[in-house]
Formats: structure tokens, C-alpha cells, sequence
């Protein structure tokens, strides 16, 4: 295994007798160590990365600014400890009679260093025996010891796996009454005077001194106290007895006793258990109320024959009040520092009001509002400015457990459950256009099945929208036979439904691990509607739909699928992820086409980013197809829709320094590909020409955008700018759709291709999309 570094310029500011580590080699270690015993040679011996090196140089000329990496400069005496502590990790991995050699070579200011490692045989165990004094826990040891085991016969000897019983029994004695118990009362002894490599091992767990057992411990009494927002205890407290076992006392006055008694899961009469400690930490963590839930302190009742635990758990809240501001900018367009000179652009601006613990019972109120707003050039027809808007306000109230009018046991094992009651109100607004509202009301079940696996239901959500569509618009759109527009965007309709996701390892997802993620979603909505309409046989429309309260209702099936495949790729928090993002939407019975709200729109900071918001596709859609400059103006980020959708993204995220003006900056390296399709061919012919599905055309009429990103981590969230590029373009044919390509010339400048696309279409080509947001994109 070899470490190297970069060669420019990196040997700038050396002393006489300084030389600059350039590259560590591990000479002669099996592979399956090779690269953890890289990780013993000391971080002062290790090469640098390029990039880091010249940040130092760059920013700390005086060395006054901890700012990149200092130079990795040869020092014997360090080269030294990482002999053997490369010699000791071998040693600990079955080499019991390794030796390890370092070497030394220099070469103008450059150092290069060796390990050579002569393993020796390694060691296996032959036999693996016990010695415990109390004849209960050798019981425990025995029954338990293969759930757990790393240690078995014939296995490499490996000091790792000792350690890793140890601990796996510890927590075995935790969790079945051994308050009092303490890993050092386990130990190894093994023999190793055999000529044979092998070694038999004893584990050894000791009794208590002047004792013949471990004594079980019983949970007794919990004092709960509740201070102030500023952590004091001082003044007039609410205090309440409950259930025999629980004094609550409430400094803050802001919580009724069951909203945490709720998620204690120690009671009295119950063994000791770490595990229920530890959930009883983590839910209440969880209610996103208190900011600070240490562990229970216990106290040994002075009862030698029933050995009983009283606790306490001493909780912080948070402040009652709280506000969120979040923003995401998008430009496409060459011109990267000035934002509004020229080209689309857009930002999206959301603030989010928090109230906790409303009502009491750890209950959040959410008031949120979302801005969203599109900006057309000087090139548009309707002339430049705001092109759509998009208003979301909205109120949340969430309470930490599952509402319902039975019985359901308490499902926080591995989360706190929660019902949602929503209202909202959206407000969409398109210059020249259409004015477009709507109201939700719905309620939502979340809860954990596992660890790993994640329910949500909606089982009812009420939706009533509308749409005013300008006059001029209007007219325009039937003189030019589009009638299936406005109905699209002109219809009032009212929409119940049904909505389930299911997800998994959600909890992985700021993780390094190898794992895939999984999210479905399934919506459903007007088929009670349609049951009950049928029954009472209510009144149709003049299009043929039945109503509900003297307005249609939508009848659909929505299906969303979003696949990720994580994978590490080792040092520098390097890391790849593939997603691939299917869905489909069919409307039925009382609907021939889908509600506007329900559509699939490509583009954006999260999705294909090398175009803005709904400006891609359906399929091969030209909106040069159009033959009417203000139809075109007016359709433009509302023509662009699809019943189908294939999204994917192929992204190579990695580290570039660890303290850049304070935040971890990370790199990416991205390529997103897909489109969005219509499925009705007769309305497809009249508005989107080339946006149908074809199975057979799916390669051709798919867009590929590349480019990359930076991260910067402040820990508690991530700031991101991606630079993206649209490298085929599926509005074109053939070899003409590699714009990157065929057209780099005119990347940054106007050119041939650029002017003729702006004659057909009246408004610029943008190869480059700008991406500024918070959060990572998937």
C-alpha cells in the first residue's frame, strides 16, 4: 500500500536540512491489512495532499492561521513510533512474531519512507475455555457467548476480537441487572509456548471482591426535573406524584407529566437494563423539545437484600420559540458574479416559525411560509421580470405520539411516532397567464418499524383548487385549439386522497456506510369519492364528470420511487452515489388527465440541475414548435410537464480540506440524466409535440447534464454551489443533441447555435446552471 502526495511547488520554504515526505510505502503485509496499517504511521509522516498544502502556503505565509496542512516534514524520531506501532497493530492481528524495518530515502528535498514488515507465522487459536466464579453469570456467559462471539477455534488469534467479546458481554451483564458491573472484572489468559502457532485463550471474569456473586439490581423510584430554558432550578416548581414511581417536578411550567413519562421505558419492579436507559435518552431526545436529556443517574437503595435503583433524569428545555430562515439560488448563464445581468434565474426563500410544546404535551406548532420565484430575460416576449411565483403558507401541528380514536401501544423502540394535523394554502401566479389556489387539510402517521424501516400514512387529504385564467390568454389558447390547457390550468376541482411512503435506512443518509436507500410513495386519491358520487348518484358537469358539492373531483394513481446506492470509497470521506428516480402518474374513471399539482416537472437544484425549474422535456419537446411568440412567453415554466418521469444522478463527493475559513469543504463531481414524458398521445399532439413516452425512444429523448459542486460543512448544515452543464439536449436530434460537444466554442459566448436558437425559440440558450443552496441534493 502506498500514500503519495502531489509534486508542484511543494518543497517551497524548506530548511537546509528538512525534507518533505513525498511518499509511505507497507512493504510485505497481507492485503487485508495493508491499508489499516498505513493508518499507523503517524499523521506528521504522512504526505500531503496537494490542494491542502497549497491552501497553507496561500493563507498562512507567517504560519499564524491554522488554514490547509503544514508541510509533512521527515522526522527520524516520529518514523520511529510508526515502526512500532505498525510492528504492535501486526502483532495484535496473529504475527506474534513479527518484525518491521523502516527505510529512508531521500532525494533533493523529497523523502521517501518504507515499512517492511517480516510477519512470521500467524498464530490461530486451538482451544477457547472460561473461568467464572458465579455460576449465574458463567450461565449468562454460555447461553449468550454465540450470539456474540469473535473468538472461536481455529480462528486468527486477534486482539481486536477480545476486546469485542468483552465489551458484547458488558453490555449482556448491563442488560440483565448488573448495575454494579465493570469491564475490568473480564480478562484474557492466553498460552503461547506451543511451536505450532496456535494459542489457547481462558476468559477469566472475576467476582467482587469479598463477594461469591454480582448482585441484580431493581428499578425503583424516578425523579423527573424539568428546569428553565436557561438550565435553573430555582423558584416555585409544578410537583406531581404519578403512578406510584414518578415525582415530576417543572421549574419551566411548560410540561404536564405524561408527555415524558410517556417515553420512559424503565419502570418500577422492572430489572435494570442499559438498552432501556438508552431508549429512554434517545426518544426524549427525539420530542425536539429539550436540548439537553443526559443519562439517569441511579442510586443504590441501602437495602443489601432487595438491591433496588432509584433515578433521576434532569432535563433542559429548549427555548419555546424558535425561527428558521433557508434560501436556494439558481442562475443559468455565464455571467457568474452578476447574478441579474442577463439569463434565468430564480430563488427560492422559505422561513419556518417553531412553537414548541404547545399545548404541553411536547406538541410543535410549525407556521411556515416559501417563496418561490422564476425571473424571465429581456429576451421574453412579455419582457423581463417575474415570469411565476409560488406562495406556500402553511401550519403544522405535530404531536409525538399516534392519535387515533383506539387503543395502539406505544411505538417508540426505535423512534417517537407522530401525528401531523396540516393546513395549508398555495398560491401559484403566472405572468400573463393563470392565477391558481388551493387549500389542504390532511393528517399524517409517522412511525418507525425497525431502526432501518420508516412508515408515513395520509389517510385523508382534503384539496380544493382553482384557477382564473387570464382573459386574453384564454382566448388566445382556444383560437389556437389548446383546450386541453385550460382545462389543465383553468379547472376548479376538489381532490380526497389517500397517501403511504415507506423508507429505508433514512438514518444512514449523513453517513459514510455502504448501504442503499429506499423511498416509494404511493398516492391515491377520488376513489371514495367516485363509491360515494355512484351511490347518490350526484349530478355531472357538461364535460361528463360527477361532482362532489357542485365541483368534479380528480380520480388518479400516483406511484414515486426514489433508489440510491451509497457506497465509501476509503480515505478523504470519499464517497459515490447512484439514485435513480422513476414515477408515474395515471389518471382514471372521473379524470382524463392529472390534476396540475400532480405532475411530474423536471429540473432544479436537486433533480437535473443543468436546467432550471421546469424547463425540461416532455421527451423531445421543441418549444420552438410554437407559433406564437406570446403563447410561448405565457406556457414557459408550465408547459413542461409529464405523467412520467426517470430521473437519475451518478455523484463522486470527496474531501478538499478540513478547515477552510472555518467549515469541512468538500468537492463533487456529478452527472444527472432523465426527462419527464406524456402519456396521452391526442393531447400529447396538441400541446407537446415529441413529449410522448416510448419505450424504444427513451435513451434519445432523455437529457444528460454534468458539472461539479462544492460542499461547505458547518457540521449543523451544509452549504453547496454546483456549476452544471447541459451536455445533451433531447429538444434537438441526432448528433445535434450533444450541445457540450458539438458547441463548446460558444460555452461562454454567442455563436452560431446560439443565435439561431434564439431566433426559433425568441430566447437564449444557457449551457451553465448555477446552483446555491443549503442541504446536499440527495
Amino acid at each position: 500500500m502506498v500514500l503519495m502526495a502531489g509534486s508542484c511547488s511543494l518543497t517551497r520554504g524548506l530548511k537546509e536540512n528538512q525534507y518533505l515526505i513525498r511518499k509511505v510505502t507497507i512493504d510485505s503485509v497481507d492485503k487485508e491489512f495493508n491499508e489499516a496499517a498505513l493508518t499507523y504511521v503517524d499523521v506528521l509522516q504522512q504526505p500531503n495532499s496537494w490542494f491542502n498544502l497549497q491552501l497553507y502556503y496561500v493563507f498562512n505565509p507567517k504560519g499564524k492561521k491554522e488554514l490547509g496542512e503544514p508541510p509533512a516534514i521527515l522526522d527520524s524520531n516520529l518514523v520511529e513510533g510508526s515502526r512500532l506501532q505498525i510492528e504492535k497493530f501486526l502483532r495484535n492481528k496473529g504475527y506474534l512474531k513479527v518484525a518491521v524495518r523502516s527505510d529512508i530515502k531521500t532525494k533533493g528535498k523529497k523523502a521517501y519512507l518504507t515499512f517492511t514488515a517480516k510477519q512470521g507465522p500467524m498464530f490461530r487459536i486451538r482451544n477457547v475455555q472460561d473461568s467464572i466464579g458465579d455460576p449465574a453469570v458463567q450461565v449468562l456467559y454460555r447461553i449468550n457467548r454465540r450470539r456474540f462471539s469473535h473468538v472461536q477455534p481455529g480462528a486468527r488469534y486477534d486482539t481486536d476480537s477480545l476486546a469485542y467479546d468483552r465489551d458484547a458481554f458488558y453490555q449482556v451483564m448491563k442488560q440483565n441487572g448488573y448495575f454494579d458491573f465493570y469491564r475490568q472484572y473480564i480478562n484474557y489468559n492466553y498460552d503461547t509456548t506451543f511451536n505450532n502457532s496456535v494459542v489457547d485463550l481462558k476468559m477469566i471474569i472475576d467476582n467482587p471482591d469479598g463477594r461469591k456473586e454480582h448482585p441484580i439490581y431493581k428499578i425503583n423510584n424516578t425523579l423527573i426535573t424539568i428546569s428553565t430554558s436557561g438550565g435553573r432550578t430555582n423558584g416555585k416548581a409544578d410537583t406531581l406524584r404519578v403512578d406510584s414511581q414518578f415525582t415530576f417536578v417543572d421549574y419551566s411550567h411548560r410540561f404536564k407529566p405524561q408527555a415524558v413519562i410517556r417515553y420512559i421505558f424503565q419502570h418500577k419492579g422492572d430489572t435494570y437494563d442499559i438498552d432501556q436507559q438508552t431508549l429512554t435518552t434517545s426518544r426524549l431526545s427525539e420530542l425536539n423539545v429539550f436540548r439537553n436529556v443526559p443519562n439517569p443517574v441511579y442510586t443504590k437503595l441501602p437495602d443489601s437484600v432487595n438491591r433496588r435503583l432509584n433515578s433521576r433524569i434532569d432535563i433542559i428545555p429548549l427555548k419555546r420559540m424558535s425561527d428558521r430562515v433557508e434560501a436556494e439560488y439558481l442562475h443559468s448563464g455565464p455571467e457568474l458574479f452578476n447574478f441579474f445581468g442577463g439569463g434565468g434565474y430564480g430563488f427560492n426563500l422559505g422561513n419556518t416559525f417553531t412553537n414548541r410544546n404547545l399545548l404541553k404535551q411536547a406538541e410543535i406548532l410549525q407556521l411556515k411560509f416559501n417563496w418561490s420565484v422564476l425571473f424571465a430575460d429581456a429576451s421574453s416576449d412579455l419582457g423581463a421580470g417575474i415570469q411565476n411565483q409560488d406562495f406556500k403558507v402553511g401550519a403544522n401541528l405535530i404531536y409525538p405520539r399516534i392519535i387515533v380514536p383506539f387503543d395502539v401501544p406505544t411505538l417508540g423502540k426505535y423512534g417517537v411516532p407522530h401525528t401531523t394535523l396540516s393546513s395549508n394554502f398555495q398560491l401559484f401566479l403566472q405572468r400573463g397567464l393563470v392565477k391558481r389556489r388551493s387549500f389542504i387539510n390532511s393528517i399524517t402517521y409517522d412511525w418507525m418499524e425497525t431502526s432501518r424501516k420508516q412508515h408515513s400514512l395520509t389517510p385523508i387529504s382534503l384539496e380544493f383548487t382553482s384557477g382564473t385564467i387570464d382573459p386574453i390568454a384564454r382566448q388566445q389558447l382556444i383560437d389556437q385549439n389548446r383546450y386541453s390547457y385550460v382545462y389543465l390550468i383553468g379547472r376548479t376541482i376538489f381532490n380526497a386522497s389517500s397517501q403511504y411512503t415507506y423508507q429505508v435506512n433514512t438514518n444512514k443518509l449523513n453517513t459514510l456506510d455502504n448501504f442503499v436507500y429506499f423511498r416509494g410513495s404511493l398516492d391515491l386519491g377520488g376513489n371514495t369519492l367516485s363509491l360515494v358520487s355512484k351511490v347518490f348518484n350526484t349530478a355531472k358537469d357538461s364535460l361528463g364528470q360527477r361532482t362532489i358539492f357542485g365541483q368534479p373531483f380528480a380520480q388518479y394513481t400516483k406511484v414515486d420511487v426514489d433508489l440510491r446506492f451509497y457506497r465509501s470509497l476509503g480515505g478523504n470521506e470519499r464517497q459515490f452515489i447512484f439514485r435513480i428516480n422513476p414515477g408515474i402518474g395515471l389518471p382514471y374513471g372521473n379524470s382524463n388527465q392529472l390534476i396540475f399539482e400532480r405532475n411530474f416537472y423536471a429540473g432544479g437544484a436537486n433533480d437535473i440541475r443543468a436546467w432550471l425549474p421546469r424547463t425540461l422535456g416532455p421527451g423531445g419537446f421543441n418549444r420552438a414548435s410554437y407559433d406564437n411568440n406570446n403563447t410561448r412567453a405565457r406556457l414557459k415554466y408550465l408547459d413542461q410537464f409529464g405523467e412520467i418521469r426517470i430521473i437519475g444522478n451518478a455523484e463522486y463527493r470527496y474531501k478538499l480540506a478540513n478547515d477552510f475559513f472555518g467549515t469541512k469543504l468538500k468537492g463533487a463531481l456529478f452527472a444527472d440524466f432523465g426527462n419527464v414524458w406524456r402519456l396521452d398521445k391526442a393531447i400529447n399532439r396538441e400541446q407537446t409535440p415529441g413529449g410522448e413516452f416510448k419505450l424504444n425512444k427513451i435513451l434519445q429523448t432523455s437529457a444528460v447534464g454534468v458539472g461539479a459542486g462544492l460542499r461547505f460543512d458547518l457540521t449543523f448544515f451544509v452549504f453547496r454551489l454546483d456549476a452544471a452543464f447541459k451536455f445533451k439536449d433531447p429538444q434537438f436530434s441526432g448528433s445535434d443533441q450533444y450541445v457540450l460537444i458539438k458547441h463548446f466554442n460558444e460555452l461562454f459566448k454567442k455563436g452560431d447555435f446560439k443565435n439561431s436558437y434564439f431566433n426559433s425559440n425568441n430566447e437564449d440558450y444557457r449551457f451553465m446552471q448555477l446552483n446555491f443552496g443549503i442541504g446536499l441534493p440527495f
